[in-house]
């Protein structure tokens, strides 16, 4: 009896090691965009605008307001965060067969948020 126990434990501990496991965190949609009443000026003919978005911040989401940016490259365009069947998807700048992410850090640099953050190099 003691044998069969012993190895039903160590059998159950031997599945236990190829078995897949994972946490993760669901906050739901996010809120509706707010409405800007008012878009402000643009800064210049090589700017673009982005639309205020959500974005995940812990386990709330934080207001991204719209702005005026530079695109990271010649030829990229916004492409807006999104959620879609239950997943949060950032939005990305795209184009010339690359694509780079908007990292909120960059915030502080007001009127080159993301000019020439990726200039020269392929996927983020």
């Amino acid at each position: 009896m003691k044998k069969t126990l012993l190895l039903l434990v160590l059998f159950a501990g031997a599945s236990g090691l190829f078995a897949q496991f994972s946490i993760g965190i669901r906050i739901g949609p996010p809120p509706r965009p707010r409405v800007v009443r008012v878009q402000p000026r643009s800064p210049g003919a090589d700017y673009s605008w982005v639309d205020g978005y959500w974005y995940p911040s812990g386990r709330r989401y934080a207001w991204h307001g719209g702005y005026w940016s530079r695109p990271p490259y010649a030829g990229a365009s916004w492409t807006g965060p999104h959620y879609a069947e239950g997943q949060y998807f950032d939005g990305y700048w795209q184009g010339g067969g690359r694509q780079m992410k908007h990292e909120h850090g960059w915030d502080k640099n007001k009127k080159n948020r993301d000019y020439g953050r990726n200039e020269g190099r392929g996927h983020e």
